[in-house]
């Protein structure tokens, strides 16, 4: 299956959370940039608030694009430990990416959420979403950032996943929901008819017009 855009696969996924609509007891959460916009259009169709996490990947040397593990906002760490050891890469080298990535993350909630608080996710059940699972390192960072938090259930939502992440996923939160996990899984932006890069300013903006986003301190 192919998508317009990232928000017409948000529309798509929002069809098959219809049970989640209106409770109280729900929370959207978007990984920026992109699944953010996905994820709006989830919270607006189900009437329900928006937050952010911000994990963040670690990626190799030489080539940052290619996931060895990822972050949360606190630096707990997921890490491919088979690919670290088969390019021998250095434990100096992770530990200062991880400080890096650790600081990013912070300045990016700041952004964000601005002078808004978190959303209070103590006992919720916790829909992650994002536009798309390749690694699944990403989202797995943000599962174990909402379990910090103390959600009662958690839900990883996206419109497409690597066959193999979805299965990876599936024992790490209570439920995965994807429209599709295609056998032939090379990138996210193949399976979306427009896969342009999301802006800060849109995140921002989202967060923004979300009907329930946050309180302000």
């Amino acid at each position: 299956m192919r998508f317009k855009n990232r928000a017409d696969a948000g529309k798509k996924l929002a069809a098959m959370l219809e049970e989640y609509r209106d409770r109280d007891d729900v929370v959207v959460i978007g990984l920026p940039r992109g699944g953010v916009v996905t994820a709006f259009e989830i919270a607006q169709a189900l009437n329900l608030p928006l937050d952010v996490v911000c994990p963040r990947k670690i990626g190799a040397p030489g080539n940052p694009e290619y996931a060895i593990g990822a972050i949360t906002e606190t630096g707990e760490g997921i890490f491919h430990e088979d690919v670290i050891s088969a390019l021998r890469i250095p434990q100096e080298y992770i530990q200062k990416t991880v400080e890096h990535e650790k600081q990013k993350a912070q300045e990016r909630l700041l952004l964000y959420r601005k002078r808004k608080q978190a959303i209070d996710l103590e006992g919720k059940t916790v829909i992650i979403v994002d536009d798309g699972i390749a690694t699944g390192a990403t989202m797995k960072a943000a599962v174990r950032s909402i379990q910090s938090q103390g959600a009662e259930k958690i839900i990883v939502a996206a419109p497409v996943s690597a066959p193999e992440s979805f299965e990876e996923l599936a024992n790490e939160a209570d439920e995965v929901v994807c429209i599709d996990t295609p056998p032939l899984f090379y990138a996210v932006g193949q399976f979306y008819e427009s896969f342009l890069p999301t802006e800060d300013e849109e995140v921002i903006s989202l967060l923004d017009k979300s009907k329930k986003y946050g309180t302000l301190e």
